[in-house]
């Protein structure tokens, strides 16, 4: 049957173990790695899975694939260690484009690899991209969307300069506008172009940028996207302005809001209750988490099951590069800081 390695027992990893036991994995066939004894104690205790305190430790003839749950510019390193057993292999979130690169160079072996793409199993999401394919309303004319979030709320049990969304090249919003852009051109296609601003706007004890801005042209359509770690309250909101229709969602409210111009009425489409961990915003589904890790170990037999390529994330993390690069001014002043 073979066991599946976590490598990192954060926030990200527990909620990993939690999908897979969710999809019927046994604690016994789960081995969690983290360099903090604290995160392995509680995994073990809370959760019953197997410890490894390094990669020594692991017979992985018995692995059957691995998590990389680790911050963002750890991602090559748990990669690596994947591709050296030949391990298919999954990661979290990117931002940092020049290691996803080097992940897709020192793939020599063609190892799969699934980078995270969790919103594009969000119920919702997958309902709006339905209707943008279907034409039903006719083409998108426009769009615009806006992730916000507060940085301290997002691990309100420890400080923000105690992982790495405090650090400038991994900072909260910079992580975001890639996160947000691998559903959105999974509904509405890569863009002709992208230029964008970004900014600190207030003081969050740490030394980011907490604020992006793009501007996204299609051509004959053309989206906003606004990312920011400042907003009190947590909030996704999409408008989609149709050639016949107009669709609203806020992930706050549950719904699918949609104003048809022929009939003159709203019609209203309602998100099914799912898995809340307690100690995340209310509105974060566990569902998506679980299935994304379902399809992924589908994809170890098939890897066509999984929607995300190393490929697109690069793709996808250029676009971030763009943006950056188009604030000229600011961008070129922030060079050094961004080790660029």
């Amino acid at each position: 049957m073979g066991k599946y390695l976590i490598i990192g027992l954060g926030s990200m990893g527990k909620r990993r173990v939690r999908c897979l036991q969710a999809l019927g994995v046994a604690g016994n066939q789960i081995i969690g790695m983290d360099i903090r004894e604290d995160r392995c104690k509680e995994a073990e205790e809370k959760y019953g899975i197997l410890i490894a305190e390094n990669e020594e430790g692991i017979d992985f003839s018995d692995i059957k694939a691995v998590i990389v749950s680790l911050p963002p510019d750890r991602h090559f390193w748990g990669a690596k260690m994947a591709f050296r057993y030949q391990k298919p292999v999954f990661l979290e979130a990117s931002v940092i484009l020049e290691d996803v690169i080097k992940i897709k160079e020192n793939n020599l072996c063609n190892v799969f690899v699934a980078p995270s793409c969790t919103f594009v199993f969000h119920p919702m999401i997958k309902k709006i991209k339905k209707f943008v394919e279907s034409k039903k309303y006719g083409k998108v004319c426009n769009f615009s969307y806006h992730s916000g979030q507060y940085l301290p709320d997002w691990h309100p049990w420890e400080d923000v300069n105690d992982f790495y969304v405090s650090n400038r090249e991994t900072g909260g919003a910079r992580e975001i506008v890639p996160y947000e852009l691998t559903w959105m051109t999974g509904i509405f296609g890569f863009p002709n172009a992208i230029k964008g601003y970004y900014r600190k706007t207030t003081d969050l004890n740490c030394d980011i940028e907490d604020s992006y801005v793009c501007a996204i042209d299609y051509g004959d359509m053309i989206g906003s996207l606004l990312v920011d770690v400042v907003g009190r309250n947590a909030a996704r909101n999409l408008i989609i302005n149709f050639e016949k229709a107009q669709l609203q969602w806020r992930w706050d409210s549950k719904r699918i809001e949609i104003f048809e111009a022929d009939a003159g009425e709203w019609t209203y489409i309602y998100q099914n209750e799912g898995i809340h961990e307690t100690g995340y915003n209310e509105n974060l589904n566990e569902d998506m988490y679980i299935e994304e890790i379902d399809c992924f170990l589908k994809g170890i037999e098939d890897r066509n099951e999984f929607p995300n390529t190393v490929e697109k994330d690069i793709a996808v993390l250029e676009l971030l590069n763009e943006v950056e690069k188009s604030d000229e001014s600011y961008s070129v002043s922030n060079e050094d800081c961004l080790g660029r």
